[in-house]
């Protein structure tokens, strides 16, 4: 998962007296996108969270994901980083809960890399849960800018897009969020604090 997206995910909503679960596929400690550890991905939040003793050792040893019972939480929030495209995109166990979720009308969450994990998501009349909602996530430009176009499994930009999603975005970099009922999507890690806030709004 990303870090900085981690890190203010954890201080934004915790702040506000949210209780946070953290969960993995795996359990235990939780991978950590390289590209998100970099020296010129610091910020604020990644070096709060760096500082944080409670953060680092909740993100060291996270729930395993077929433990999380849906019926005992109000929303799901997936933070980014590469990870999704080659695990939560395919994990049985990630479609299954977002599926759940859905089915009892909780918010659901995404920024960056994270809608990724949407991909084999089905809503209840089996087509794509992004079909025909509003959608945004980690752009194919902002892939190529990284460096990463021509080594990633699937482009996430693409992909919404041949799932039926409306998929729109805006500048690179810059902060764009997009809400569809209890679908909630951030473009890329500016987008994270908006994200945070609005699915913060939904379960408040």
């Amino acid at each position: 998962m990303g870090r900085g997206i981690c890190g203010l995910l954890l201080h934004l909503l915790k702040d506000k007296g949210v209780d946070i679960t953290l969960a993995s596929p795996k359990g235990g400690k939780a991978p950590i996108d390289p590209k998100s550890d970099s020296e010129d991905a610091a910020t604020e939040s990644t070096k709060r969270f760096d500082q944080d003793e409670e953060a680092q050792q909740r993100i060291n040893t996270t729930h395993k994901l077929a433990t999380i019972d849906p019926k005992e939480y109000d929303a799901v929030f997936y933070p980014g980083g590469h990870g999704p495209l080659w695990d939560l995109a395919q994990d049985e166990t990630s479609i299954r809960l977002i599926e759940t979720f859905d089915r009892q009308e909780k918010p659901i969450a995404f920024v960056c890399h994270a809608p990724a994990a949407l991909k084999k998501v089905r809503a209840q009349d089996g087509k794509p849960l992004v079909k025909g909602k509003e959608v945004t996530g980690f752009t194919n430009s902002e892939e190529a800018a990284v460096g990463l176009k021509g080594v990633v499994p699937f482009l996430v930009e693409d992909m919404l897009k041949v799932n039926g999603g409306i998929y729109s975005k805006g500048e690179d970099w810059s902060a764009y969020v997009l809400q569809d009922g209890r679908l909630i999507t951030g473009q890329n890690p500016a987008s994270s604090k908006l994200v945070a806030e609005k699915l913060f709004e939904a379960i408040k």
